[in-house]
């Protein structure tokens, strides 16, 4: 690819070839029952700047890693979704598309799930605040962690064995404690107030990405900003935000570009991508 980017510009992008990835598979190969060309999928990262061998490897990585499956036509090998891939991009899609980055529909009640662990399981220790901070928990006070709403915290606890150690329940606040005081105690709202404030900087311009090649580049690269900063945001409820909460115009934007950039965008992967049927499990 050539031209010389400027800093913020698509090809000094910071994502990991990985995350880009896996918008790719979510918007071309999720629900479609395809497998992909990796010299397709080369083809495709080359306009955001990622290289040969970083797809290469990516692809590598992920299959070993039990996201991906290789499918041989001939000389060509196409990479398909496993179930374990097909699960993460439908967890990024509903939270795209259904959960959205605002919070106005929230009950009153709050997920708690309380544990201790010795220092002898940290890996299990680290593993579960790794999970429960996916899923939107923050930490209230030591070994105790709270989310909005009613969370799934039971699949969290089975999946990583730690049923005997963890107590999960559902409650409400009572006085003195206000929900406003936990908002404020588990969750740092200014950190992210300022990765929504970076993605208006970086998107809300007349034109955003100025080198990058065509809408397909942008496309990936907007999907892939606007997945991380949904998956790192705890969807806190609105009525405990500021008014000006910088995830509303966000959100706004980001469905405006999503909607400019995806006709061109799927044109361009038409005329680029080689894909064959299988029988992935993604396939709707």
């Amino acid at each position: 690819m050539t031209g010389n980017p400027t800093d913020g510009d698509a090809l000094t992008y910071s994502a990991r070839p990985q995350s880009l990835m896996l918008s790719f598979l979510g918007i071309y190969v999720l629900g479609r029952g395809t497998a992909v060309y990796s010299g397709s999928i080369i083809d495709v990262f080359e306009r955001v700047g990622v290289s040969e061998e970083a797809v290469r490897s990516t692809l590598t990585r992920m299959t070993n890693r039990g996201l991906l499956t290789r499918h041989r036509r001939g000389r060509r090998v196409y990479f398909g979704l496993t179930p374990h891939a097909t699960g993460v991009l439908e967890d990024g899609e509903r939270r795209i598309k259904d959960t959205g980055a605002v919070n106005r529909d929230w009950d009153g009640n709050w997920t708690l799930v309380s544990f201790s662990l010795p220092d002898s399981r940290r890996s299990d220790r680290h593993d579960l605040r790794s999970q429960l901070i996916w899923a939107g928990f923050g930490m209230l006070q030591n070994g105790l962690w709270i989310a909005p709403g009613i969370k799934d915290a039971a699949s969290i606890v089975a999946d990583l064995g730690l049923a005997e150690n963890v107590t999960v329940f559902t409650a409400q606040q009572a006085e003195p404690t206000e929900s406003a005081d936990l908002v404020r105690r588990a969750f740092d709202t200014e950190a992210i107030a300022t990765r929504y404030r970076a993605f208006l900087t970086r998107w809300d311009t007349p034109r955003p990405l100025p080198s990058a090649p065509d809408d397909l580049a942008r496309q990936l690269v907007l999907h892939t900003d606007w997945l991380q900063l949904v998956r790192q945001d705890p969807h806190l409820p609105a009525e405990h935000l500021a008014p000006d909460w910088p995830a509303i115009q966000a959100e706004r934007l980001f469905r405006k570009l999503e909607r400019r950039y995806r006709p061109k965008a799927a044109r361009t992967a038409g005329a680029t991508i080689d894909e064959i049927t299988t029988d992935d499990p993604s396939r709707s």
